[in-house]
């Protein structure tokens, strides 16, 4: 719950422009007091500045321009934002602070500079309180978009010059941080079923997230009950994820696989492409045999995928260093632990309509190590071809 000593905010994301005005459209109405704060990272001018405006529900209050930082549109937000808002709360007049962000901006990164910011000696936490974080979405727009691989500098999306990021990976990261989801559109006449298919992609996609209609008169109350980041960041770590469950309605299916044996370097990586493609979006954690200390992340939308290192499985680590592991780490660990192998384990979730259940887990049970390779043991698994070194280990 908010805070009475410090100025509450609400941070509100989404790809989907109309979608996410009409959410802060509904958040300025109910509540008194309330501004929004929005930087227009597309109005990057030739002057190296950025747009700024604060409005309240009638209108633009003030308007000016913010300077770029290393030329760079999102890093001036980042330097810009949380000084306007100790303003804001200076002010005195300010009762709920909406910041809108620019339609690529993804949440989590906001959230934490809100949250964990120095400026002229305050912290921002003392000052401000992040009672809620909302992605708004068009629901008949959630296929289309999670389905894309375009570029967002294709796309004039682009939040900084170096960004490479795709609309689907975008997309699915706005939608899986927050807590709540504000849904608005998708009731064009011809558009009904393709709304009905998005909202059952969101459920399966982030299934403990609240749905709120917006003009539901619901927003607002659901925007402000409080929001921690970091359970949030934990939320969205390889390790302890909370993943999609097993799901199966009106033709959109979510696939959960669980195996504590290692996947062959080389038959997985030949597999990456069919892997990738077969699902609008797959996530979660893997264990390579040639790699057995190193927790693997899988992240894929729209036909792209991230393969990371995402620091050591805990069964690799001494006993002195598991007090150095949050809690929550240690926790769902614990949830999948196995006598021989700890916590290394497949566990990866694939989401989309029309899934192909059978191929895929026949594609997927084909890459693990086969009973005569498993009989091998570790060493023999270190010998493996290390077909991953170029993704994992571009300059060496």
């Amino acid at each position: 719950m908010e805070n009475p000593s410090r100025l509450p905010v609400v941070l509100v994301a989404g790809l989907h422009a109309d979608a996410r005005r009409a959410a802060v459209a509904e958040l300025l109405r109910s509540a008194p007091g309330a501004v929004v704060l929005h930087h227009d990272l597309g109005s990057a001018a030739e002057d190296g500045s950025v747009l700024r405006t604060v409005g309240d529900a009638r209108g633009t209050l003030t308007s000016g321009r913010t300077p770029l930082v290393n030329d760079c549109a999102c890093c001036a937000l980042r330097e810009d934002l949380v000084p306007e808002l100790l303003r804001l709360a200076d002010s005195g007049t300010c009762r709920l602070a909406v910041v809108e962000l620019w339609d690529s901006v993804e949440p989590q990164s906001m959230a934490e500079v809100i949250t964990g910011t120095q400026v002229g000696g305050r912290h921002s936490a003392e000052v401000l309180d992040l009672t809620g974080v909302v992605t708004a979405v068009d629901p008949a727009l959630v296929l289309p978009y999670i389905s894309c691989g375009d570029d967002l500098s294709e796309l004039g999306l682009a939040a900084a010059p170096a960004d490479r990021r795709t609309l689907a990976d975008t997309f699915a990261r706005q939608l899986e941080y927050p807590s709540l989801l504000a849904l608005h559109g998708g009731d064009a006449p011809d558009g009904g079923s393709d709304a009905e298919e998005g909202t059952v992609l969101l459920a399966q996609l982030h299934p403990t997230a609240r749905r709120v209609p917006v003009g539901s008169g619901a927003l607002a109350s659901a925007a402000r009950a409080g929001f921690d980041t970091a359970a949030a960041a934990a939320r969205q770590h390889p390790a302890c994820a909370l993943l999609p469950q097993e799901a199966d309605a009106d033709g959109v299916t979510t696939l959960v696989w669980h195996r504590t044996r290692p996947f062959h370097p080389g038959r997985l990586h030949a597999a990456l492409e069919d892997l990738t493609c077969c699902a609008a979006r797959s996530r979660g954690r893997f264990w390579l045999a040639d790699r057995p200390d190193t927790l693997l992340s899988w992240d894929a939308a729209g036909g792209a995928l991230c393969v990371e290192d995402a620091g050591p499985w805990l069964a690799s680590l001494p006993d002195a260093a598991w007090e150095l592991v949050p809690a929550t780490r240690r926790v769902a660990a614990a949830l999948d632990w196995h006598p021989e192998h700890g916590d290394r384990a497949q566990h990866l979730t694939f989401t989309s309509q029309g899934l192909d259940r059978e191929g895929l887990l026949a594609l997927l049970e084909s890459c693990l190590l086969t009973d005569e390779e498993y009989a091998g043991g570790p060493g023999a698994w270190a010998r493996l071809p290390r077909a991953f070194d170029e993704l994992l280990d571009p300059v060496r």
